[in-house]
């Protein structure tokens, strides 16, 4: 992205936050960064620049820490401007002691809740929960009590406190009731104080901070909080809410300017709402990236709603010890009022001519939405802990009622699109069509999410509508947005998930998935809706390099010129209504996807008994017995099987399957069986029928293809020539077979089972290759045989079989065969040595067989099983 425009006059750019530095790669050389400076907030520090007077003012000095008024820093033309040189040292050790010094390479790492130190213009005890001594204090403790720091280490409570406040404290710490500051009055050098008392736990520490009441500091009413809750509560939509907010925060808390900003998805803000004194330059709309408020500085937003900076001069205050004697670490200010910030944050104050500063965070559901950040520019400003409590309480209000206008805004939306939706499912349940195809093609799909393109694939076939990128730019979307269990996943930035993406961005910049049975999907598609984004600086200058001894050091940039970049690639963001009703359509339509298969399938049931026999016919010299299994869950396929006696006593026996499930496949069986059925009553032989079935498949049933074998059994006297081997001692079974593409048969013997058992084999049949019907191959006249002629004798078993029986992905057909073959062989050993009927041993086989090779009913099976009669 590159600025398109420049504005020649110098603005502070949005504020970062709670005392974490504004972050950014310094080895990047461009950074779109608006810097409207949103920082914790600033308590006045006044801090005696002339000679020390008598003990007893300066420790009055220390609580009454009063907001000073210096110079103005902001400029004639009403921007702010700085008073620090460009990249001076500011001692940074001195801010955060407890962990080495950091610059902008290093800020997104900065342990900014253990600084080691606080600001000055209040007091920190640490104290042990047990034995109510002070284990760790802040430097400027010695002043208030009128000894030494170490005199304060180890010291009760009581005895610095006093009796009365320290057993209030105590009752603060039993009852659980730490939210709430304790006004008292402490005893200073023989004067009384007025102070505020803020508590909180700090992992076994009772951690109490003394804050003294700034001068003319004016009364927080309830009345006057009411009716700033009532202004807010009436007020027009979140920004107008937000607008509202901005003015009675300043006029609760005196800042020169009160912004509220809030955060989009990736953490980028802009400020949507702004109260200031007139002679100031607005902020409004300015915008300043994610890397302003590092992700440690969002975590503690979230946990400390309020953030003062007094004084961006003051010197801090180190805590004593800096480790704390137990847990070996520095104490943890995560809740600390009084806090010190990064070096680096108070830089950029200063280059941006802030003076003081506080910010107040706006959460809703739990996660950060946005801040309220307050600057000064007429020197130190702090204050008093009622209004900056009052101020937290806004807010709070402000987010309750975000999130109730958010949530109603999203349920009339929702609503919107549940009546539209449910239109949509209605047109699709009254079409006699494929329900994705009727779906895709209702041009108030797009209108459901506010799509510009569509796509939906059903595991074979993708279908379109709208604006939509290629077809594999398609496949590739849905692959990076899947999820298992077919839920919706979306984004509005698709080239962070493929960079290559972003050269669809004109139809394709975002993208809502969601899963539609176990292979299909249907998408939502949005193109990039490029923007104009004001920058609070330039972004080529977000860092200044200055040279410290014989090192470099990266500091905040001093420039904030406002410029103006377009920012494309990402599409309008996907709301969370979208993402569950796009659940919601999923699941109706998946209904009635299953309604339409049961019905299917009823369908293809009465189709499949209206032509499939239930049983084989009694047929002269032989049995015959079928078994037919279908997939997994029931749903019936394309097998068939028939018995058909012909002239002359021939019968013949045929195995078939059709490809595909459902009414389709069981439409299209039915018309291939009665077809092949008369082929062979005219007289034609095996594969000069099934030429011709060929020809009906390519010609009538368009896409469909199948497999088919066909033998014709006849009994054949002796000496007659037959073209098989012959049988002495009786009539000899001659079984004439055909194959399209249909798995061999097998010759199950059974000769060796009446005295050596080892006779009995199974064997397979090799029949011509003949290919499958309905690619169209025609006669196969270039086979040296179309068919095969094999004997079969009274004590063998000829197996027919659909390739549900041996086909499974993990194995070839070859293995899967060969083991269908052992079990035939170990069957027939078994059972017909045994003194059973030989119908009741053909059963038994049968079943057996069917579940010989592990891992079937991923298609449905059939088999038949032909056993002449003894003579």
């Amino acid at each position: 992205m590159s600025p398109q425009q420049s504005v020649p006059r110098s603005r502070p750019s949005p504020p970062t936050s709670d005392g974490s530095p504004p972050c950014r790669d310094p080895a990047t050389t461009t950074d779109s960064t608006p810097r409207v400076s949103l920082e914790e907030g600033w308590p006045p520090v006044a801090r005696s620049s002339g000679t020390r007077g008598a003990r007893h003012h300066q420790i009055l000095l220390l609580v009454r820490r009063a907001g000073r008024v210096g110079d103005s820093r902001v400029s004639q033309d009403g921007d702010p401007v700085s008073t620090t040189p460009p990249g001076a040292p500011l001692h940074p050790e001195a801010f955060a002691p407890a962990y080495p010094a950091v610059d902008l390479t290093t800020c997104e790492s900065e342990p900014i809740h253990v600084p080691g130190a606080v600001q000055p213009h209040g007091v920190l005890l640490a104290v042990d929960r047990a034995t109510r001594q002070v284990v760790v204090a802040s430097a400027n403790a010695g002043e208030l009590f009128a000894r030494e720091v170490d005199d304060v280490l180890g010291a009760p409570l009581h005895e610095l406190l006093g009796l009365d406040l320290a057993a209030r404290v105590s009752a603060a710490e039993a009852a659980d009731n730490l939210d709430e500051a304790l006004h008292a009055r402490l005893e200073v050098g023989g004067e009384n104080v007025d102070v505020d008392v803020v508590l909180h736990i700090s992992g076994d520490r009772l951690v109490v901070e003394i804050e003294g009441l700034p001068d003319q500091a004016a009364p927080v009413s309830y009345r006057a909080t009411r009716g700033a809750v009532a202004r807010l509560a009436g007020s027009a939509g979140i920004e107008d809410l937000c607008a509202v907010l901005a003015r009675e925060v300043r006029a609760l808390t005196g800042f020169d300017r009160v912004m509220v900003y809030r955060f989009d998805p990736q953490w980028n803000g802009e400020v949507v709402a702004e109260d200031r004194r007139a002679d100031l330059n607005p902020f409004l709309g300015l915008h300043y990236p994610a890397s302003d408020i590092p992700a440690q500085a969002r975590r503690l937003y979230t946990l400390n709603w309020v953030r003062l900076i007094a004084d961006v001069d003051y010197t801090p205050s180190p805590l004593t010890p800096l480790l704390d004697p137990d847990a070996g670490a520095p104490l943890d200010l995560s809740h600390s009022v009084l806090r010190s910030v990064s070096p680096i944050h108070i830089e950029y104050l200063k280059n941006m001519g802030v003076a003081a500063s506080m910010s107040v965070s706006l959460v809703v559901d739990g996660r950060l939405w946005g801040l309220v950040a307050c600057h000064h520019y007429t020197g130190a400003h702090r204050p008093g802990y009622d209004a900056r409590s009052a101020a937290e309480f806004l807010a709070q209000t402000t987010s309750q009622l975000v999130a109730e206008r958010v949530r109603s805004q999203e349920r009339d939306e929702a609503l919107a699109a549940h009546e539209l939706m449910s239109d949509i499912l209605a047109n699709v349940a009254a079409s006699t069509r494929e329900p994705l195809a009727t779906l895709i093609e209702n041009g108030r799909l797009l209108e459901l999410l506010d799509a510009t393109g569509a796509a939906v694939w059903d595991g074979h076939q993708l279908r379109t509508c709208g604006q939509v990128p290629p077809w594999a730019v398609l496949q590739r979307i849905a692959a990076l947005l899947a999820r298992k269990d077919g839920a919706s996943t979306f984004t509005d930035h698709l080239a962070t998930l493929s960079p290559g993406l972003g050269e669809v961005a004109d139809t394709a910049a975002g993208a809502l998935r969601v899963g539609i049975d176990d292979t299909g999907w249907l998408l939502w598609l949005r193109p990039e809706q490029p923007r104009v984004v004001e920058w609070g600086g330039d972004p080529h200058n977000a860092k200044i390099a200055a040279t410290e001894g014989l090192e470099v050091r990266i500091s905040p940039r001093t420039s904030f010129e406002k410029w103006r970049e377009v920012v494309r690639g990402r599409s309008t963001a996907w709301r969370p209504w979208h993402a569950s009703t796009a659940d919601r359509l999923r699941t109706q339509i998946t209904g009635i996807m299953l309604g339409r298969s049961h019905g299917q399938i009823a369908i293809a049931e009465s189709l499949q008994r209206a032509v499939v026999l239930d049983e084989a016919p009694q047929v002269p010299g032989m049995d015959v017995l079928a078994r037919y299994r279908p997939t997994e869950g029931g749903q019936l396929g394309g097998d068939w099987w028939d018995v058909l006696p012909l002239q002359t006593g021939r019968v013949a026996v045929v195995v078939g399957d059709v490809a595909g499930h459902g009414v389709h496949a069981a439409a299209a069986m039915a018309q291939l069986r009665t077809a092949l059925r008369a082929y062979l009553l005219e007289g034609h032989s095996p594969a000069s029928a099934l030429d011709r079935l060929d020809t009906l498949v390519c010609t009538l049933l368009g896409n469909h293809t199948a497999t088919a074998l066909v033998a014709v059994i006849e009994h054949a006297r002796p000496g007659r020539s037959s073209g098989a081997e012959s049988v002495e001692g009786g009539e000899n079974v001659i079984v004439e077979l055909a194959s399209a593409g249909h798995p061999p048969p097998l010759l199950i013997s059974t000769s060796g089972t009446s005295g050596d058992l080892s006779g009995a084999s199974t064997s397979t049949v090799h029949v011509p290759p003949r290919p499958m019907l309905g690619l169209g191959f025609g006669p196969t006249t270039g086979l040296a045989e179309e068919v095969v002629r094999i004997s079969l004798p009274p004590d063998a078993l000829l197996l027919m079989f659909s390739d549900g029986l041996v086909e499974r992905r993990d194995a070839s057909m070859e293995h899967t065969t060969a083991v269908l073959a052992a079990a035939a062989t170990g069957a027939a050993t078994d059972l017909f040595v045994a003194a059973v009927s030989p119908a009741d041993a053909m059963a038994t086989l049968a079943d057996r067989l069917l579940t010989a090779v592990a891992g079937g009913a991923g298609d449905d099976t059939t088999l038949v099983l032909v056993r002449p009669h003894r003579p």
